[in-house]
């Protein structure tokens, strides 16, 4: 009997040590990508399969929120890789001095723009739009037009000091129209049902029926088309054009797992990610998988005009335009 329990002790201590010796990589990223329908669960499968190690997603709000918890951590942060930035905050984010050079080979993305940036990887792209159900009477084609409209005609966005679509409408407006952003806020204030933290809230106040409208992607009534087999709804396609969204993942320059996190990082470009994105978080790839995009994206809207902020004047037009937003809303 001592010998048997000498002998179980042994393999007590030696799974044990095989458990602790086991490299966490701890993701912080949104809520809606660790969901038990978006990207992360596939993700953490196909990334455990090649790296020998116990991968972690935290969820932290929406985008916005990532780069606020960060910040707040600074380097006592747990997080080894933040993913879910996007190019209106990458400048601001790494003013921080928060997170590391990437190194990771870019050659093979397929953008709309030139990739240039050496601290941030892209992980998926696509353009905001207003969503609504295919039935709509009037359904604009404008923001004016969509102004126009009787005030009964309700829309749900998202706060953008929370939210990255939120910051987006911001931004979208601001290239849109420059100096007649305020205007274009008023007029879209009595439109407004109310404003959410995040894209998941508003996107479900819209599906109940409280609003006519929600701000969203193009690519979002793939979703209901390809899983829900559902073609009532579609994104309002609008004559002054799209803002885009490129969402981008940092390595944190703290992390005791550098080559986990770079390993990492590569293998988000690699086809066994990309193959993911599409149907998990309903969004463009960066690299088109090997098996091209899912039968229904072809039903989408392309935008005509792609508009979108330089990443280094991002941050002062988000300022300006934040408080454009602020004085129209209070009104």
């Amino acid at each position: 009997m001592k010998t048997l329990s000498l002998i179980a002790a042994g393999v007590l201590a030696t799974s044990t040590s095989v458990v602790a010796e086991t490299p966490v990589l701890t993701i912080y990223t949104y809520d809606s990508f660790v969901s038990d329908w978006g990207p992360g669960p596939a993700v953490e499968a196909a990334f455990e399969e090649t790296c020998g190690c116990d991968l972690q997603f935290v969820g932290a709000g929406d985008g916005a929120s990532l780069l606020a918890r960060v910040r707040l951590e600074g380097d006592r942060t747990d997080a080894d890789v933040v993913l879910g930035l996007d190019t209106n905050q990458t400048v601001m984010a790494a003013e921080t001095g928060l997170f590391a050079p990437a190194g990771t080979d870019l050659s093979g993305l397929n953008l709309p723009i030139a990739w240039q940036d050496e601290t941030f990887v892209p992980f998926d792209w696509g353009y905001f739009a207003f969503v609504h159900n295919t039935d709509m009477d009037n359904a604009p084609t404008s923001f004016e037009q969509l102004i126009a409209l009787p005030d009964d005609v309700k829309i749900v966005i998202q706060d953008p000091r929370s939210s990255t679509p939120g910051l987006g409408l911001l931004l979208w407006v601001q290239a849109a129209y420059g100096e007649r952003a305020p205007q274009i806020w008023e007029g879209l204030a009595p439109h407004i049902l109310t404003v959410t933290k995040g894209w998941s809230e508003a996107y479900g106040l819209f599906l109940e029926g409280e609003a006519d409208m929600v701000l969203s992607y193009t690519t979002s009534p793939a979703y209901h088309l390809i899983a829900e087999e559902d073609a009532s709804k579609t994104a309002a396609e609008f004559t002054e054009g799209h803002y885009m969204q490129i969402e981008v993942a940092g390595k944190v320059a703290s992390t005791d797992v550098p080559d986990l996190a770079d390993q990492f990082l590569a293998f988000m470009v690699s086809d066994a990610f990309q193959s993911i994105i599409p149907t998990t978080n309903w969004m463009y790839p960066v690299s088109v998988p090997e098996s091209g995009l899912p039968a229904g994206f072809e039903t989408l809207i392309t935008p005509e005009t792609a508009l979108l902020i330089d990443p280094q004047m991002a941050q002062g037009a988000r300022n300006m335009a934040l408080e454009i937003w602020l004085s129209a809303l209070s009104q």
